[in-house]
């Protein structure tokens, strides 16, 4: 199991590139008996096994993508190919699946159908949502699907879950001020895109404090600004990217029409023109009731109260696995990666050139699969 991680760790691929990876889960599925099913989405992968003749159809989602960032672990097994690498945890996401997959193929002792997806392109480019639009569920239909990701920041083993919205929607917006360059010296013959850009980044802080209830959850935050090359040119255009996030549909909607009217009105303000470009990208992740309440006392009676947090603050990070939830009910839940610190390399969070998948968790998530495929599905049935 961890020379399987490992192995993967060093072998990164980004979104929509996960070649050598889907090959590797599916060659391992084919060998372990699965009907074995690629081309959704480009890269992704389902394998199906069935047991017995029960009705009963349920879904396990791992993610393949590593992200664009130069490994700074110094591990024997750190990535090979330069500006990439398992900064998520997708590579152990997709080991714990397998071998889960593998012990559920040997050993059998559930009666229905299991579905495994394999899904490429996790980060930032909706691969969730392509295998929706191809058809997943139409082709695989299910009665409910699970994910799961590491979290560091919390003891290893430990599973953290919460019904109805938890995880927030994810938007990108792309605004492009428009003015008139000109000399840095003779600033009343420009309109002035740097300065308007300015006034739009103080302005959009208000979308939060002052248009959004604060009892809601709501992020704007400005990641990038772009524009001039020289201290005495004033440039034409001034480019500025900011993601957004919201924990429920109204307030989405709302931070929608605000940042586009203020950016707008900002740039005519100061005689220059805003151009919003908003990108709809991951929506609110909400766990169905029922099922979240099945994966709470699963782990709560397996692992015992103490290490089950049943109703966690819903996190600020998005996942597409959203997409899946709108389709079908079911549960994403974490499970905890170790404290910040707690361990060697992987003591830091994810997206950081020094995060490293901690190995002591393997275990505990395939062990949680099995048992959650046993006793949802439960029955005789063996191999």
């Amino acid at each position: 199991m961890v020379a399987l991680r490992q192995r993967l760790h060093a072998h990164p691929e980004l979104a929509y590139e996960e070649f050598a990876t889907s090959d590797q889960v599916a060659a391992c599925l084919q060998d372990w008996g699965y009907e074995v099913h690629r081309g959704l989405a480009g890269t992704g992968v389902v394998g199906l096994l069935r047991r017995g003749d029960g009705p009963r159809r349920i879904a396990l989602r791992a993610d393949m993508d590593a992200l664009p960032i130069q490994e700074a672990t110094g591990l024997p097994y750190a990535s090979r190919i330069p500006g990439r690498m398992h900064a998520c945890g997708h590579d152990g996401h997709t080991a714990a699946l397998l071998t889960a997959a593998r012990v559920l193929a040997d050993e059998g002792g559930f009666d229905g159908t299991l579905q495994l997806i394999f899904q490429p392109a996790e980060e930032s480019l909706g691969g969730a949502r392509r295998m929706v639009e191809e058809g997943l569920f139409e082709r695989f239909p299910c009665d409910a699907v699970f994910g799961l990701h590491n979290m560091p920041g919390f003891p290893v083993g430990h599973i953290g879950l919460r019904a109805g919205a938890f995880m927030p929607s994810s938007d990108t917006v792309h605004i492009i001020v428009h003015g008139r360059g000109g000399h840095g010296a003779a600033p009343h013959d420009s309109a002035d895109p740097v300065v308007a850009a300015a006034h739009i980044v103080l302005a959009l802080q208000t979308v939060v404090s002052r248009n959004t209830d604060p009892r809601d959850m709501a992020v704007v935050s400005i990641g990038a600004i772009h524009g001039g090359d020289a201290p005495n040119v004033i440039p034409d255009r001034v480019e500025l990217k900011a993601t957004v996030r919201a924990l429920r549909p109204e307030v989405r909607q709302r931070l929608r029409e605000r940042i586009t009217e203020l950016a707008e009105a900002q740039a005519r303000t100061l005689g220059v023109r805003a151009e919003v470009i908003y990108h709809w990208r991951y929506p609110v992740l909400v766990n169905d009731a029922h099922w979240t309440g099945e994966v709470r006392r699963i782990a709560t009676g397996w692992l015992g109260a103490d290490h089950v947090m049943p109703d966690m603050a819903p996190l600020t990070g998005s996942e597409d696995f959203a997409f899946l939830l709108e389709q079908r009910p079911g549960c994403y839940f974490i499970v905890g990666n170790g404290l910040i610190g707690a361990y060697s390399q992987g003591g830091c969070m994810i997206h950081n050139p020094g995060y490293d998948f901690n190995d002591a968790v393997l275990p505990v998530a395939a062990s949680f699969w099995v048992r959650l495929v046993r006793e949802v599905m439960g029955g005789p049935a063996r191999p």
